[in-house]
């Protein structure tokens, strides 16, 4: 149990406090739908419900995936993070299709809604705890990338760096752009239901609001499936093999895998050497590596092993060399 605990401390914050605000905002949102009949406050507490589900199995998903490797799991258990946003996904995407038909049954028997005061407050308090939650991703975002930034700037950061976030750090920053910008939508529908009489609007941006959702689990999902098999990641990749290229030791490299395992990269090295060195100094060209290797962003593993030099080359750079180390030249 105590193992247990320390896992959790170690789990996706973000993905934690996104839990935690969706949680209290569905219930307050699935109260109001009650009192009000407004289709958009259904969209929105399905959206929250939903939200609030898969970001609890993501942090919980992304604290197991820090477990260190066992006899039985040598490669330790960075995947289940994978696994786990997948599985949060699919309850997205069944919310996301509920949230469609209700808004296409509301456009066909159009109903109008009373409680606008209500409604409004609601989805205002919505859009100010969701913003919170996502300036709270974009700011993790933004850390991960190494950069900082300024309240005025993290946004665009955080959409800049999007594709080297942490999965589950993603997945939260996808959904609550979706959610905060779903909020101002039915905002909207909610007005022009109100003062133009139309009320159709509330079942458009119902619709709407499931497209998004929609638009969020396809993205998450083949990111995840991808991650689950074992992606490469080509820009460490890259960077990587310079690294080692630039030993004046290594003559040539056979194989490098960069591998994403979750959250963190696992490096995979096997190098060509002079022959005539001794066993020592090999050694020595190991911890060298081993050093400059392990400081690299994400890198939590590395394995390197050495064979002699064939007078062939194997290994040809895959794109250019990376700004961080053109002054090493």
């Amino acid at each position: 149990m105590k193992d247990i605990f320390h896992l959790l401390k170690g789990g996706n914050k973000p993905s934690l406090l996104a839990g935690v605000v969706n949680l209290i905002l569905g219930i307050i949102k699935g109260i109001a739908f009650v009192f009000t009949g407004n289709v958009a406050m259904f969209a929105e507490m399905m959206h929250s419900l939903g939200d609030s589900a898969n970001q609890f199995f993501v942090f919980i998903g992304s604290a197991l995936s820090k477990k260190a490797p066992t006899p039985k799991f040598p490669t330790g258990f960075g995947r289940v993070v994978n696994l786990v946003c997948l599985g949060a996904v699919l309850i997205v995407g069944i919310l996301a299709y509920e949230t469609i038909l209700e808004g296409w049954k509301h456009i066909q028997h159009p109903a109008a809604s009373t409680g606008i005061a209500i409604t409004i407050s609601v989805l205002a308090l919505g859009i100010i705890l969701e913003g919170i939650v996502l300036l709270k991703a974009a700011k993790e975002i933004v850390h991960e990338a190494g950069q900082t930034a300024t309240i005025f700037t993290v946004l665009p950061k955080a959409f800049a760096n999007l594709n080297h976030a942490k999965p589950a750090t993603k997945l939260v920053f996808m959904e609550d752009t979706v959610a905060t910008s779903g909020g101002i939508i039915a905002i909207i529908s909610v007005l022009i239901s109100h003062f133009a009489g139309w009320s159709a609007a509330e079942g458009i941006a119902s619709i709407i609001i499931g497209v998004m959702m929609f638009y969020v689990v396809a993205s998450v999902f083949l990111e995840n499936a991808r991650g689950a098999i074992g992606e490469t990641d080509e820009d460490m990749l890259n960077h990587i093999a310079y690294l080692v290229s630039d030993d004046e030791n290594i003559r040539d490299i056979q194989r490098l895998e960069v591998i994403k395992e979750g959250e963190v990269l696992h490096v995979e090295v096997m190098a060509e050497v002079d022959p005539t060195l001794s066993f020592a100094q090999v050694d020595d060209i190991r911890d060298h590596l081993m050093e400059i290797l392990l400081t690299q962003n994400k890198v939590a593993r590395v394995t390197i092993s050495f064979d002699e030099d064939d007078g062939i080359t194997n290994w040809s750079h895959i794109g250019e060399r990376p700004d961080s180390l053109k002054t090493k030249d």
